[in-house]
Formats: C-alpha cells, structure tokens, sequence
C-alpha cells in the first residue's frame, strides 16, 4: 500500500475489507497522525453494529487461549471476527509487550480474523485511550464480533465494562478464594462468568461460589437484573464448553438489542469515549507547554506542580 493515501479512498478500502488498509487506518488513528480525526469521524459512522465482548480477568486465567477457541467457533459459523489485545507497553518506547497470545495468533492468517495488539501506555483498568478509534475501525471493516483483551489486573478490571457490550469474566478453579473480594468489582460488570481450566480439580466448588456469590449480590440489596449472569465451565485447551459459552454470549446480544440496555449501554460507551478524547487532547496540550524554564523554577521551588498545573489547564 502506499505511503500516503487520502482519507477517503483509505475509508472505502476498509469498508471493502481490505485488511492493508485497516491495519494503515488503525495505525493513524491509534497513533493520532495526520488525518487522524478524519478518519475517526468516517469510521464512527459504523459505531454500535458488532458485539464487543470484553474478555477479562486475572493473569493465567487462560482468556488468550479461550479466545482462540471462540475466534475457531464463530469462523465455523463463518463470521468476521476483530481482536484487539491491549498489552502493557514500554515505559521507553510505549511500544506493547505481546503476551503469551499463540492460541490467538494462529489465526491471524485467516482472512476473516484481524488481529491487534494495543499498547496500554500506562492507562490503568487494563485498557487505551485509543480502544475506540481501533474498535470503530473494525466495525467499519464488517467485523461480526470484536473481542477485546484486556492486560489481566484482575478484580479491579473493570473499566472494560464502559467500552464492550458484554463482558465476559475468565477465572479458574485455582483462583477461588479471590471470589469474595470480586463481589466489589467484576461481580458488579460481569454479564457472563467463566470458571476455566475445568479439567482441574475444584471446578465444581468454584462455579457454586460464583453463582452463590452473585446470589448474594441480590440479597445484599442490589436491583434486579433484567439479565442473569450465567456461570459456566469450560476447558478452552480441550475446546470443552465453548459452544455453550458461544450460545450465551449469541444471547446476551440478542438480550441487549431487544431491550433498552443495548441503547444504555451503548450511550455510556460513547461518554467514555468523548471523556478520553478529551483527556488525551488536555494532557498533551498542556504536557506540550512544559518549558526547560517551568521545570527550572519547579527545582528551585519557585513555584510547585499543582500552581503549574492549574496554570497549564486554567482551572
């Protein structure tokens, strides 16, 4: 492909499904270059019209490899499928650290499958400032179903909930005395639990605490829920229980779009994103306004950050 393009030729070619194309465009929009904005403003035409399956939960739960076994399932359905994988990135280069993702990477030579790795950049709750620009262009290249990986903090993971449309919480049977502590954070997000790693022992004692820990979560007060998170098993290294699992998030999203809390959802997504538009934009506005002189008078402490900063952002 060559160097430079104009945004509206480089728009139709990944609305035809060229992944060349969508993989330029992503990198622009991920890295703000020029015509950034104008290619964000084309592909968020295409806003809302795939399921977004946020894919979290602790470090060696398995969810690389479980998404492997879903990216096979829906390809055996003959769906396009789009995987974004936000990894930690380099404090040097912000460059990502690609994980142990080989389950995934096995089918980045399908046509029908894009996949991305996202550097977090230091973002916490495991995710990007620029997740939606990414998801946007995949919406725009057809995709069926997007999963996206979060980096694996754990329990506290749950600013994915204001990006996916379901989100889907990986554990194992190992991890079952971390379940209490879950009810303040994933329990409150999850749309579907997943205890991996079935062919372990404790499988069964870990999918009654979750199902009685989300019990719990009613009597403790909380409404109804027009949705009853499931809890299932599965094995994503012996492809057990994967087309269960497909079946309820196929019925999460029908759930979503037959109810208001597709069109709720949808709506936080969107003041999440403007909310990041406008962080990232704020930060390197004033970031790009720090002088050699300001830096100077913070090492004599003639003046201190919060003076500078509010100078900066004119609070």
């Amino acid at each position: 492909m060559p160097a430079k393009i104009a945004p509206a030729a480089l728009v139709r070619r990944v609305r035809r499904g060229e992944h060349a194309a969508a993989s330029r465009a992503l990198s622009i929009v991920v890295n703000d270059e020029k015509d950034s904005e104008v290619l964000a403003k084309e592909f968020f035409k295409s806003s809302g019209c795939a399921q977004k399956v946020g894919v979290c939960g602790p470090p060696g739960a398995g969810k690389s490899t479980l998404s492997g076994r879903l990216i096979g399932y829906y390809r055996s359905k003959k769906l396009k499928v789009g995987v974004l994988m936000v990894d930690p990135s380099s404090s040097i280069s912000g460059g990502a650290f690609l994980g142990d993702r080989l389950r995934v990477m096995e089918h980045a030579v399908d046509p029908g499958v894009f996949i991305r790795s996202l550097a977090s950049r230091g973002m916490i709750g495991g995710l990007t400032y620029a997740i939606f620009g990414a998801i946007h262009v995949l919406e725009t290249l057809g995709c069926d179903k997007i999963l996206i990986e979060t980096v694996g903090t754990g329990q506290d993971e749950v600013d994915i909930a204001s990006v996916a449309d379901t989100i889907l919480y990986v554990t194992t049977p190992s991890m079952g005395d971390e379940i209490q502590a879950m009810k303040a954070g994933a329990m409150e997000v999850g749309d579907i639990f997943v205890v991996n790693k079935a062919d372990l022992a404790g499988k069964d004692k870990a999918v009654a605490d979750l199902k009685a820990a989300l019990g719990l979560g009613h009597c403790a007060g909380q409404a109804e829920r027009p949705w009853e998170p499931p809890v299932l098993a599965t094995s994503a290294r012996a492809g057990e229980g994967v087309p269960e699992l497909a079946k309820e998030l196929d019925g999460h999203w029908k759930h979503l779009r037959a109810s208001g809390e597709g069109r709720a959802r949808l709506k936080r997504q969107h003041a999440t994103e403007l909310q990041f538009w406008i962080q990232r934009r704020a930060i390197k506005s004033a970031l790009d306004r720090v002088t050699d002189e300001i830096l100077e008078d913070m090492v004599l402490r003639k003046t201190d950050p919060a003076s500078i900063g509010r100078k900066l952002l004119k609070v």
